[in-house]
């Protein structure tokens, strides 16, 4: 009963706010979706501490909650039914606590948006399909789910309406989710014909025995197994931003704030490193689907950190550093890593869901001004949230040493030490460009900070701050007209952005900030022993995934150089960060002055956009241009509706020239209408 009550408490709060939002008010509204999400994530942690007891009596095999059949069309039945194991529990943790946090964090960022309602009955649509994403024991259910998140992610990144960038995110979004939503189904359909069953414990249950076994497809005759996993990996890599189908992701930084923490930092795009961690039974019977799950996962996280060192939408660092991260996750995946994936998906939601709302936090403070060139000496303004944004940094740049650290130290090591400890080819690799790519991270990271938070305040270049100091100003004078004693003051205030002094964020902005903080700080240390560690990681996980024992104990065993390699290259990154904002501010400008072929690159982003519009964007504008002037305009239309129209004009005109309205000129047709009829007779008599 109480995974019923996680799952649909958020879907019953966004009915009553989405519906009633008018009649209850705003504050209700907030009040119902944010309780509601409270109630589930108070929930979700008393079965999260279930399995880290030990004490279930089910052994901690997990359980299932029969709710209603659901499909049954032949050999194709589906059951709507909640599902809890270990792999669950950890799910259910990570998106009611974010989700929660973000509700709570929403009550200050949107306390000026006259649609509130509205925006938390996304919130909660969402988390509510997410929830049962995560619970679903059958691929079906999944897909509702995994659909349902794209819904939610639609409405919400277009949630400014008016807003026409908004909006073509939004679409974005929406078209390339289903460029990866259509090999999911394929996956589905061919997962159904080869097993007879899309309930997922059995589907993992009869996986290994398909090892081996072949099918045809494409007029091929290719591995079932290596053709299945690749099908619903390209599923995973459309939700998770991967290489190809990444586009989507820093383009919905357009939607609030809060929405860029819950969906698009620490929820949505973990759908598609869960999806394969669940499956992870069927992925290790195809060792090629492995290996390209690898690669993409090592492509990814160094594309996405290059393209981040360039960025100065400070949402848009944070984005791209989403789609590393997401890398590192996926090629920990692809070696047999799955218990270092999901730690790291763990602790990666805790930092940059605080990463996230601290740059709203700044972004706040600075009246919607994103570009960091427009920052600088934040930190005596905005300590809290300063302090805040340096716990997330050391936590995703892997502070730590001799087995204390941050959360990422404890995570993304394990992951980069159980790459080299693989002992594959494709594992060497990824270990390598994982590890520059956690140098990347480093730099990119703490040029956040450094651009932020130190240097000269260089507000006076931003319209959004010019903007807010004469409109204070404008309202200052207004009220020095009416009492002399402020008419001081107001002059002080008008001297260019002189007088302008960036304000901390109320309470419930900056709550959700330093609850995020501890798990940054503390989610790493505290938990390593039961994603990762041999024995007691497969206590934990007790067949929820592919636990491999061996590999964590092989990660325990890797020369002492590959311990100390992400400590090293963080320790490197933080330098050049140090030089070029801190030391010698001139430097990034003379790095551009001799590299512009390469900042110019990385400034388009490896021209993937620029790729896909020649591709596919210009061909499908040129392709639907001549089916709507040739088609429909002078086909369709010429020859049907329209030309149908032009006839009866033109019938019209013929029938009103007879209708004259003279008495002779009908006599003259009703003569003429009887000798022709008397002709005819006489005709056909004779």
């Amino acid at each position: 009963m109480e995974l019923a009550l996680i799952v649909f408490a958020p879907l019953v709060a966004a009915i009553v706010a989405g519906l009633g939002g008018r009649w209850i008010g705003n504050t209700a509204a907030k009040a119902v979706t944010t309780g509601a999400l409270f109630f589930s994530c108070a929930l979700s942690w008393a079965v999260f501490s279930i399995f880290l007891s030990g004490q279930h009596p089910a052994e901690l095999g997990g359980w299932t909650e029969i709710l209603s059949s659901w499909i049954g069309s032949g050999d194709l039945q589906v059951v709507w039914s909640l599902h809890v194991d270990a792999l669950t529990a950890v799910m259910l943790v990570v998106v009611t606590t974010v989700s929660s946090l973000v509700h709570l964090y929403s009550w200050g960022y949107m306390a000026e948006d006259p649609s509130q309602p509205r925006f938390f009955a996304y919130l909660s649509l969402f988390s509510f399909a997410m929830l049962m994403l995560v619970t679903a024991d059958n691929l079906v259910q999944m897909f509702f789910g995994w659909e349902g998140v794209g819904l939610a992610s639609y409405l919400l990144i277009g949630f400014w309406y008016h807003k026409p960038s908004a909006n073509a995110a939004a679409l974005k979004a929406f078209v390339v989710n289903r460029v990866g939503d259509f090999g999911f189904s394929l996956g589905i359909f061919g997962t159904f014909l080869v097993f007879g069953t899309v309930s997922i414990p059995a589907i993992l249950e009869a996986a290994p025995s398909m090892a081996g076994s072949t099918i045809g497809f494409a007029g091929m005759t290719v591995s079932t197994m290596t053709l299945l996993c690749l099908l619903l990996f390209v599923g995973a890599m459309g939700k998770s931003a991967q290489l190809g189908l990444h586009t989507w992701l820093p383009d919905a930084m357009e939607g609030p704030t809060p929405v860029s923490a819950l969906i698009h930092a620490a929820t949505m795009v973990t759908a598609g490193v869960y999806m394969v961690c669940r499956l992870s039974p069927i992925f290790e019977v195809s060792p090629t689907a492995l290996a390209t799950v690898t690669y993409v996962g090592a492509a990814t996280c160094i594309f996405a950190a290059t393209v981040a060192t360039v960025q100065n939408d400070i949402k848009r660092v944070i984005a791209y550093s989403t789609c590393s991260q997401l890398g590192y996750m996926f090629f920990a995946a692809g070696v047999g890593a799955y218990g270092a994936a999901m730690f790291h998906l763990f602790t990666h939601a805790f930092f940059k869901a605080l990463l996230f709302l601290g740059a709203g936090s700044v972004i706040h403070a600075m009246h919607h001004e994103q570009d960091m060139r427009y920052y600088g000496a934040l930190r005596k303004e905005i300590p809290l949230t300063f302090w805040a944004m340096v716990a997330g940094t050391l936590a995703i740049t892997g502070v730590g040493i001799f087995g204390l650290g941050f959360a990422g130290y404890h995570s993304k090591d394990a992951i980069l030490e159980s790459a080299f400890a693989s002992g594959t080819v494709h594992g060497n690799i990824a270990f390598a460009l994982g590890s520059f790519a956690a140098l990347l991270t480093s730099f990119y990271s703490w040029r956040l900070i450094f651009l932020t938070f130190f240097g000269k305040a260089r507000w006076a270049g931003s319209e959004h701050i010019q903007h807010a100091v004469h409109h204070e100003h404008d309202d200052q004078s207004e009220l020095a007209s009416d009492h002399d004693s402020a008419h001081d003051h107001g002059a002080h205030v008008v001297q260019g952005t002189a007088g302008y002094h960036p304000h901390e964020s109320p309470l419930t902005i900056l709550i959700p900030l330093g609850l995020l903080s501890l798990g940054a700080v503390a989610a790493g240390f505290n938990f390593h022993g039961q994603f990762i560690e041999p024995e007691s990681g497969a206590e934990f996980w007790r067949g929820s995934i592919a636990f491999s024992e061996h590999l964590a104990h092989e990660m325990h065993g890797v020369p002492v150089w590959v311990k100390w390699t992400p400590f090293a290259v963080m320790l490197i990154g933080l330098g050049i960060a140090y030089r070029n904002y801190i030391a010698r501010p001139e430097a990034p400008a003379a790095f551009v002055a001799m590299f512009g072929g390469v900042h110019n690159f990385l400034m388009h982003k490896w021209y993937f956009d620029e790729l896909y519009g020649v591709l596919f964007v210009k061909p499908a504008m040129a392709l639907g241009r001549f089916f709507w002037k040739r088609g429909d305009e002078q086909t369709i239309d010429r020859f049907g509706p329209h030309g149908a129209a032009v006839l009866v004009g033109v019938g019209n005109r013929v029938t009103a020239r007879v209708q004259s309205g003279y008495v002779y000129s009908y006599a003259l047709v009703m003569l003429l209408g009887l000798i022709g009829g008397v002709s005819w007779v006489i005709w056909w008599a004779s």
